[in-house]
């Protein structure tokens, strides 16, 4: 459940920023396989999380045990690029009784920056 969670959250600001990411540098992009193969090879990365975002790309969280991370933006029609990297990656579990996301009530102000 967590896991879907993160991987929601970190689509949707995914996508949501993709148009500053790329304003502010020219992003790596080619083939997934080829992509992968780099991260698994050279960064001993797999595949952590994924999730759909409401444009049908697919973003995904490749982590290495060594912490290493990176996120992949695949679109549909093809081509991904690679949007973030960085370290210190850790899996986490859910806080017994910590509220999730549906358990919040919905008149509680959420600050969300728009674009």
């Amino acid at each position: 459940m967590f896991h879907r969670f993160a991987a929601g959250t970190a689509t949707a600001l995914t996508v949501a920023l993709l148009p500053y990411l790329a304003q502010a540098q020219q992003l790596p992009c080619g083939e997934r396989d080829k992509i992968l193969t780099k991260l698994g090879t050279d960064y001993a990365e797999r595949q952590v999380s994924v999730g759909l975002a409401s444009n049908g790309s697919v973003l995904e969280v490749m982590a290495s045990p060594g912490g290493t991370w990176t996120m992949i933006l695949t679109k549909p029609e093809g081509g991904s690029c690679i949007v973030a990297t960085g370290r210190s990656w850790e899996d986490v579990q859910p806080v017994a009784n910590a509220p999730m996301p549906h358990d919040i009530p919905s008149n509680i102000p959420i600050d969300i920056p728009s674009g």
